[in-house]
């Protein structure tokens, strides 16, 4: 993925090659590099501390409702959330086809973790840590919303599987 550079002509793009991606440090506590980006996710306006508890007591939640390790459940989560197939738009003779094309595995875990984000959001728990904590345990035992939005995207895949020919 290109970076944007602001130069003096304003915004350019660089000319050597791609643009590497930073890393993320590992988070302090489960010493995991998914759990770092699932903070970066949650967090809103900057507020990392706030971000932190959040999944924090979330993975809490997830040890107390289920008993397992919270690790392995986020883990078990975010395999049964992330999509293998994505369609794109394509445009062929005046006509836009939605084009299957395999989802690069960068990409697929950032969906993941878009998809539970987002869909935690929209639960109806009181807290935001009860929310990511059941869509969690719901996309560990592959339901829940997340869940059915990795279903929609590989049947959207699926149902325009004539038009693969047109991938480029």
């Amino acid at each position: 993925m290109k970076q944007l550079f602001f130069g003096e002509r304003g915004i350019t793009m660089p000319r050597k090659g791609p643009v590497t991606r930073r890393d993320v440090l590992p988070d302090p506590i489960y010493n995991s590099k998914l759990v770092t980006r699932l903070i970066n996710r949650i967090m809103i306006d900057g507020k990392r501390g706030v971000a932190q508890s959040i999944l924090y007591n979330a993975f809490e939640l997830v040890q107390e409702r289920t008993g397992k390790e919270p690790m392995e459940v986020f883990e078990q989560a975010i395999k049964n959330i992330m999509p293998v197939l994505e369609v794109k738009s394509r445009r062929v003779g005046g006509a836009n086809y939605q084009v299957p094309i395999e989802v690069k595995p960068e990409r697929r875990t950032t969906l993941g973790l878009r998809w539970l984000v987002n869909y935690s959001r929209l639960r109806g728990e009181k807290t935001m840590e009860e929310r990511l904590a059941f869509e969690i345990i719901d996309a560990s035992n592959n339901t829940g919303s997340s869940v059915k939005k990795r279903e929609d995207v590989h049947k959207m895949a699926e149902a325009n599987k004539a038009f693969a020919h047109y991938r480029w």
